[in-house]
């Protein structure tokens, strides 16, 4: 196993990883925005405000992207595990 290989696979893990966390943390991001401008323009500053509604819309959103998170995981370690005779030698 080459330093390329080594570096072509981490290049591919962590392309997988921030795909499959990008939507998650991006409904998180925009449902914190939501919350901090509602809390802003009604003066309320209860801090557990904020941790209800986003674990509510990461639930929906795993819900509905879970699948394709897990396909895109596993098609990943597919290919890892299918070219595992290349990198042994």
């Amino acid at each position: 196993m080459t330093i390329d290989t080594v570096v072509e696979i981490c290049n591919r893990a962590l392309y997988v990883v921030c795909i499959t966390a990008a939507p998650v943390l991006l409904v998180s991001l925009v449902v914190g925005l939501i919350v901090s401008i509602f809390q802003t323009v009604t003066s309320i500053q209860e801090q557990t405000l904020t941790f209800v509604p986003k674990i509510l819309a990461i639930f929906i959103s795993l819900i509905f992207l879970g699948h394709w998170m897990l396909n895109m995981m596993v098609e990943y370690m597919v290919g890892l595990w299918s070219d595992f005779s290349i990198y042994i030698r």
